[in-house]
Parts: structure tokens; C-alpha cells; sequence
């Protein structure tokens, strides 16, 4: 007889060597800037940007995606411990990233690229985006080879017991399969990515202003928004809150990008130039 579920015994490092430890998360997300990488590469060749602009574009990313991350998680879940424990604030390698967070040191860190490198802020954003939605796929990867942030149990044949996560074993999971949401967000992050590089690839890098980070926003904060339902509660004060934590930063994310798909639309973005293709100047 088969079984009804998915036993999920990973173990979360490759290999460890003495104190040494090599882990699957840390390969994925060194993973998601490295493709990144490759993908902006690719696009400012084609676009006829300097390739040196893209090294120090990276770093920008590196620093706005991890400072992001970790202050969105201490300031929006667990606040109260960390005003307390300010000195570990820092202490990255503890675990405690947040999406969201990530999603506005990346906003921060590449408007002030744009305002250094004098180059408009969406055509920066609307490229990013692409790359972004990808690294998110890595990102929910690495939390399924973490055995963290799954769901609530289910009775679904693709339920997963995830035997490595003490999570787990307490309510209300109560060690019973559970729903995989990190493979639910991979899938939906993936499929954005997919979608982006299509609308990027048909319009020839051509799109009025915004159309890419807008329908990045509103597709991939919905998905995120809605996969939430599923998903257990990460810190005790969602216990009773009719949307959770994830969901309530998500709905300022899905707003803005309605509206830069439904604004008036700007003129084009001569991407060969980088420039309007306009005789104004270009504004950021």
C-alpha cells in the first residue's frame, strides 16, 4: 500500500568539514546572484549598457538583499526580542530573513544606483525584476532543503512530514504531513520569471516604463499572498489575525503594481540609449 505523504528527511548540509559547514541554503542563494548575474549580463549586452555598471549593480543587490532581509525580519516579526537583543541584529548565520524585507533593501539599495549611476529608476527596476523572480525561486528551495517555513498539515496525498524541522512536531502541526508551501511559492516565482522573461523578450526590451516591475509586483505578491492561507503562522502574534503577517505586507506591493500597470503611460524607454525617447530630460 502507498503511502499517503512525502517523508522529507534532507539533511540541510552538504558537507562538513571540522566547524566547516557547507549548506544547501547558502549554495542556492549564492545560486540566485550568480544567475542574477548572468541574466543582467546578458540583458545590458544586449541593451548596450557597460558591463561595468552591472559589478557594481551587484553589490548594491548583495548588501540591499541581505540588510533588507534581516531587518525586515526584526522589525516586522519579532520586534519586541530583538529591541531587547540589539547586538543580534547582525548575527545573520542564526536564521531570520524575511521576504519582504529583502523586497525593500532591494527597492532602497537600486534607487540609490540610479541616483549615483544617473540612470532611471524603472528601467532599473523592470530589469531587475526579472532576475529577482528567479532568485526567489532559489530562495523557497533553500527553505525546503532547510525543512522551514512549510505549511499547515493536510491530508493531501503530496503532504510532506518534515521529521528533521522540532517545528514540526509541535501544534499545530503535531508531527502530521504537512503542505510544501516552499514548493508552492518555487513553482509560482518560477512562473513569473518565465512570464517576465517572455514580455521582455516579445517587446525586445522595449516595454513602456514600469509594465515589468508592475505585473512582477501584482503577480508575484498574489501568489505569495495567497499561498499564505495555507502556510503555518511564523511568530504567535498571527494566532487569531484574520490575514497574517505575509499577507498584510504583500497587499502594499500588489497596490503599486496595479498601479504602474494602470497609470498613463510615460513614453518609451529607448533602451539602445537609455534614454526617453524623448527631447526632455530623462527624470528618475
Amino acid at each position: 500500500m502507498l503511502l499517503n505523504f512525502i517523508i522529507w528527511d534532507v539533511d540541510p548540509e552538504i558537507f562538513r568539514i571540522s566547524v566547516f559547514s557547507i549548506r544547501w541554503y547558502g549554495v542556492l542563494f549564492a545560486a540566485a546572484f550568480v544567475l542574477g548575474y548572468f541574466i543582467m549580463r546578458k540583458i545590458f549586452r544586449q541593451e548596450n549598457v557597460p558591463v561595468k555598471a552591472l559589478d557594481r549593480l551587484t553589490w548594491y543587490m548583495v548588501f540591499g538583499t541581505l540588510i533588507g532581509a534581516r531587518l525586515g525580519h526584526c522589525l516586522f516579526y519579532e520586534p519586541g526580542y530583538y529591541f531587547e537583543n540589539p547586538a543580534e541584529i547582525v548575527q545573520i548565520w542564526r536564521g531570520g530573513l524575511a521576504s519582504h524585507g529583502a523586497a525593500c533593501g532591494i527597492l532602497a539599495a537600486l534607487l540609490i544606483f540610479s541616483r549615483v549611476e544617473y540612470r532611471p529608476y524603472l528601467w532599473i527596476l523592470d530589469r531587475m525584476a526579472i532576475p529577482v523572480a528567479l532568485s526567489g525561486f532559489c530562495i523557497r528551495m533553500g527553505n525546503l532543503m532547510n525543512s522551514e517555513i512549510f505549511g499547515q498539515p493536510t491530508t493531501l496525498s503530496w503532504g510532506f512530514e518534515f521529521i528533521r524541522s522540532p517545528e514540526w512536531r509541535l501544534p499545530p502541526m503535531n508531527a502530521q504531513p504537512c503542505h510544501p508551501t516552499q514548493i508552492y511559492e518555487a513553482i509560482a516565482y518560477f512562473a513569473v520569471f518565465l512570464w517576465l522573461c517572455r514580455i521582455y523578450s516579445g517587446k525586445s526590451g522595449k516595454t513602456y516604463p514600469g509594465v515589468l516591475f508592475g505585473t512582477f509586483l501584482v503577480s508575484l505578491f498574489s501568489a505569495r499572498f495567497l499561498i499564505e492561507f495555507v502556510k503555518a503562522g511564523q511568530v504567535g502574534f498571527e494566532e487569531g489575525m484574520l490575514l497574517n503577517m505575509g499577507q498584510l505586507l504583500s497587499i502594499p506591493f500588489i497596490i503599486c503594481g496595479i498601479y504602474l500597470l494602470i497609470r498613463p503611460r510615460q513614453p518609451r524607454l529607448c533602451t539602445s540609449e537609455l534614454r526617453l525617447c524623448t527631447s526632455e530630460p530623462v527624470k528618475v
